[in-house]
């Protein structure tokens, strides 16, 4: 029976804090809502429960119904320790989504914040957040043409978003360890705070965070990206160290890897340049124009990718990786302005999208056959959304990462046992696409 249970405000999100637990030996399994979770086939056997409630760009309201019957379904499951798992650059509506987690979890459940990753280069300091040594708000998230972030300082981030008291534990506390976190914690547990967001820069400090929430005895919701959960975990006793899970190095004939590139940040753009470098790797560049359209301009442009895919899986010169993408070539579309100019409800036009890529990826394993594919990477969260959805996929069982939050899994369900890589869009250094498609092929023959 899984003990540990996470709501994740995207899909991306809950591979990057299952792969943690993975990778620390528990079996964990990624699912799309509540519903398929609580479906699913051999849930006792799992360790862990991780449900995408892909409510990021979600209305308050909305957001909240969504965590909240999540955390319902975690709870059902036999769930005892809660987590809602959170983006590292802090995006979407954390207060609201924690909210809905505490008034399901219980009245003395109180949830501590610990936004660091610091696998990530992603730190608290002072209760600002820092990215890879910039400002938060200097980062491209502060333009994320969805869920952009104008506060640096997380406290007055959520006190916007909560109706609960925000309290900090800042850095000079977590320093002196263990016994100074705890005093710090009931201080602010005692001054009416429900919300405490803790300063944290090394694993080391994460470590020393759970440390002292286990000591007070708790019922800590973890808000995170995944580290503190992981450590919460681990001296709770419920899951081991994390070691890497890594297969030999294979064979690459004969297969192709396809990616949907649903990702527009310069990250991403950088790194597809770098991939296509390489010869063996081809893009084909999909109008989003049509996609947004619907009905017959959209499956029109989706088959012309397929038909173009396909013929050159089935050439002598199959290609090593073909990257499908819709905005990574020309000027980048402003989603909201083409929702209103079409009078479309907010995110559709992102929506109907990643849902043409998705529709891409199953024509083409379907044509091609499954034999010529090695594994599917998908950059984005709302795009690995929509291929696994196009696919019939169950869940998702991860197993390791690339780099952090560049994670690795196996379909379950539709194509069951297919490798998968899913990558945030401000994820990795220039040659992490060409690393996953390396990675993907060692994946494709894992026993």
């Amino acid at each position: 029976m899984p003990l540990i249970g996470a709501v994740a405000d995207d899909l991306t999100g809950a591979t990057t804090t299952g792969v943690l637990l993975a990778r620390s030996k528990a079996r964990t399994a990624v699912f799309f809502n509540e519903e398929a979770a609580e479906k699913a086939e051999g849930l006792d056997e799992l360790d862990a429960v991780l449900i995408s409630s892909n409510s990021r760009a979600l209305p308050a309201n909305e957001a909240y119904e969504k965590v909240k019957s999540g955390t319902q379904a975690l709870k059902r499951m036999g769930v005892k320790y809660f987590t809602k798992r959170i983006d590292t650059t802090l995006r979407g509506g954390v207060g609201i989504e924690v909210d809905a987690m505490l008034d399901t979890a219980g009245e003395d459940a109180v949830a501590v914040v610990v936004p660091a990753m610091p696998q990530s280069r992603r730190i608290l300091v002072g209760g600002y957040s820092v990215i890879d040594g910039v400002a938060l708000v200097n980062t491209p998230v502060a333009q994320d043409v969805r869920t952009p972030v104008k506060e640096n300082y997380i406290p007055r981030l959520l006190c916007g978003q909560t109706k609960r008291k925000v309290g900090l534990v800042t850095l000079d506390k977590v320093l002196k360890g263990e016994e100074a976190v705890r005093k710090a914690l009931e201080e602010e547990r005692n001054a009416g705070c429900g919300v405490i967001v803790v300063d944290a820069i090394t694993l080391g400090d994460v470590e020393e965070i759970a440390k002292a929430c286990i000591e007070l005895r708790w019922n800590v919701v973890a808000v995170d990206p995944g580290p503190f959960t992981s450590k919460l975990a681990f001296h709770r006793g419920l899951i081991k160290e994390e070691e890497p899970n890594v297969p030999p190095e294979t064979d690459e004939n004969g297969k192709t890897v396809l990616i949907a590139a649903g990702s527009a940040t310069p990250v991403t753009k950088k790194q597809m340049e770098v991939l296509c470098e390489d010869k063996r790797h081809v893009r084909i560049s999909v109008d989003p124009l049509p996609l947004i359209e619907g009905g017959d301009a959209a499956m029109d442009e989706a088959f012309k990718a397929v038909h173009k895919a396909v013929e050159l899986m089935e050439s002598e010169t199959q290609p090593r990786a073909i990257l499908f993408e819709t905005a990574l070539h020309g000027e980048l579309l402003n989603l909201d302005e083409e929702d209103n100019k079409r009078h479309y409800a907010g995110g559709m036009s992102a929506n109907r999208i990643n849902a043409g890529l998705g529709t891409i990826i199953s024509q083409v394993l379907e044509q091609a056959g499954r034999e010529k594919v090695a594994g599917l990477y998908t950059t984005g969260g709302d795009t690995m959304v929509n291929v696994c959805y196009q696919l019939g996929v169950e869940c998702i069982e991860v197993m390791d990462y690339v780099i952090p939050q560049t994670d690795v899994g196996r379909l379950v369900g539709s194509y069951d046992g297919l490798p998968v890589v899913g990558k945030g869009g401000l994820t990795g250094n220039d040659n992490t696409a060409c690393d996953i498609v390396s990675r993907l092929f060692r994946e494709s023959a894992r026993k």
